[in-house]
């Protein structure tokens, strides 16, 4: 064996593992220069027991890395073209985050971080759309509402196949996104494999800038009761500061009930939905319990004193993840309160990054939390104490006319969902079982008169467009809110 090859090899295995520890080498030396007391510093020895344990770790599993070791040597000295050591030390950390068969945790390298920070610093333009990597799919989580991916009609569970016709079969989750991403005003065409759904669907979207806004209030007057209604689109840095201040209003006006509304909701900061919870849950219950690697379970307090004098509900349906979650059951589990919808999508970890000191970085599941009673909920989600749907219309698919427009006597799925939408949009179609009757096309002809179409009953590519453009108006509106008004009857009761 080539003596310089393995060295050469040894040395840059043991760069990955040092690497990864550079973070903590960083903060022990940010500490002890900045530390102005004898002895060492509490986060001092913290560190050092870190560090301490890296070795350790590292010392430990030395000799089991000999097999990488020589992989490493093997493919240097025998294939058929030059390797680059870089190349083989990328992909064997890729490999290493690949093999946890963990979508949430990830490696970025020195370009994809660079990207990732240039596109948030510089604009929030895109879809607009959380999307998450489930069983090797990349998969809309959530869109963001009144993002073009929710006015489009993506929904959660939605499978990206093809972005402008590439497939993003084997890119991992930040090369897929950074195709989806673009400018303001540009366009994409996604192909999507959306559950229960036979045909592939294309999507045509219009990139735009996407609203940073993640808390909206709305009042209502039900039967002498001020009903308050806040909806939380995301967590992020400041959303728990305006929660509260908005709760405030409401309060102050004597608000009889409260919606908290995170439905399609894809979770965000961990802290932010902390605070929330501290608005609500009193200190004799944790309001979420975390667990590290080795097992130990940390429970949370609030310093609550005593409960709200008026009830709450939450709503949450299949795109409500992580925070979301958090939210939902915490209220659900500690203070007994009402959660209203569809269960949740299941996301119980916690993910921390930690840099690699080259621009490069790993995004690790850490911990996982659990419910207020121990529970976790990961990939089962939160079931609601209230089973709603919404209305059939609010499922209703894209229609993908191919060649021939849909027309009296056919019979055809994407016709179910022409029925669903005319039904939907109050033009009585007759049926919803994907037969074309003179029903349905009398239906499309009232529907095209009004929308100032050619008038032909028949259903072509022009027709279903503006059917699916009305709907989705109609369902960003929140006409025949089932679930909201579900909840506003337990309030009022």
């Amino acid at each position: 064996m080539n003596i310089k090859k393995r060295y050469i090899a040894l040395i840059a295995f043991i760069a990955i593992v040092i690497g990864a520890a550079g973070t903590f080498t960083f903060g022990l030396l940010f500490f002890n220069n900045t530390n102005t007391g004898s002895g060492l510093a509490s986060n001092d020895r913290d560190l050092l027991l870190e560090l301490a344990d890296q070795q350790e770790v590292l010392e430990e599993n030395m000799g089991d890395m000999t097999k990488v070791i020589n992989a490493l040597t093997i493919i240097k000295e025998n294939y058929v073209e030059e390797v680059d050591d870089n190349q083989l030390i990328e992909g064997a950390i890729q490999g290493m985050l690949q093999s946890l068969d963990d979508p949430y945790s990830v490696y970025m390298d020195k370009e994809t971080m660079e990207q990732f920070n240039d596109q948030i610093e510089s604009s929030f333009e895109g879809i607009g759309a959380e999307v998450s990597m489930v069983d090797g799919n990349v998969t809309i989580i959530a869109p963001i509402k009144d993002s073009p991916a929710e006015k489009a009609g993506l929904k959660p569970n939605d499978q990206i196949l093809t972005v402008d016709g590439e497939s993003v079969e084997g890119l991992d989750l930040y090369q897929a996104v950074n195709q989806i991403r673009g400018e303001k005003g540009s366009k994409v065409t996604l192909e999507i494999r959306r559950p229960g759904v036979e045909d592939i669907i294309t999507i045509d979207i219009t990139r735009d800038s996407i609203p940073l806004q993640t808390v909206y209030v709305e009042e209502k007057e039900v039967n002498d009761q001020l009903i308050g209604i806040i909806e939380l689109t995301s967590f992020s840095e400041n959303t728990a500061s305006e929660f509260a201040s908005e709760l405030k209003k409401l309060e102050e006006k004597g608000m009889d009930g409260l919606v908290i509304d995170v439905r399609g909701n894809p979770g965000g900061l961990l802290p932010s939905v902390e605070e929330i919870l501290k608005l609500f849950v009193t200190k004799d219950m944790p309001y979420l319990q975390i667990e590290d690697p080795s097992g130990k379970k940390s429970r949370y307090f609030s310093d609550l004193e005593t409960a709200k004098d008026y009830p709450v509900v939450t709503l949450i349906n299949e795109g409500s993840a992580s925070a979301s979650e958090i939210l939902a059951v915490s209220l659900k589990e500690a203070m007994d309160y009402e959660v209203i919808g569809t269960t949740s999508f299941g996301k119980g970890t916690v993910q921390q990054t930690v840099s690699m000191g080259d621009g490069s970085t790993i995004k690790i599941t850490r911990f996982k939390w659990l419910s207020p009673e121990g529970n976790w909920i990961h990939e089962e989600g939160v079931k609601p104490t209230i089973e709603q749907d919404m209305p059939d219309y609010y499922y209703a698919n894209p229609v993908q006319v191919k060649d021939d427009p849909f027309a009296f006597n056919d019979s055809d799925p994407n016709i179910e969902n022409i029925q669903l939408m005319l039904e939907g949009l109050e033009y009585n179609p007759g049926r919803h079982d994907g037969y074309f009757d003179e029903s349905t096309k009398k239906a499309v002809e009232a529907f095209q008169e009004d929308n100032e179409l050619e008038v032909t009953g028949e259903v072509d590519q022009s027709t279903a467009e503006v059917l699916q453009t009305k709907l989705v108006e109609k369902v960003r509106s929140g006409a025949n809110d089932l679930q909201l008004e579900k909840a506003i009857e337990v309030l009022t009761k």
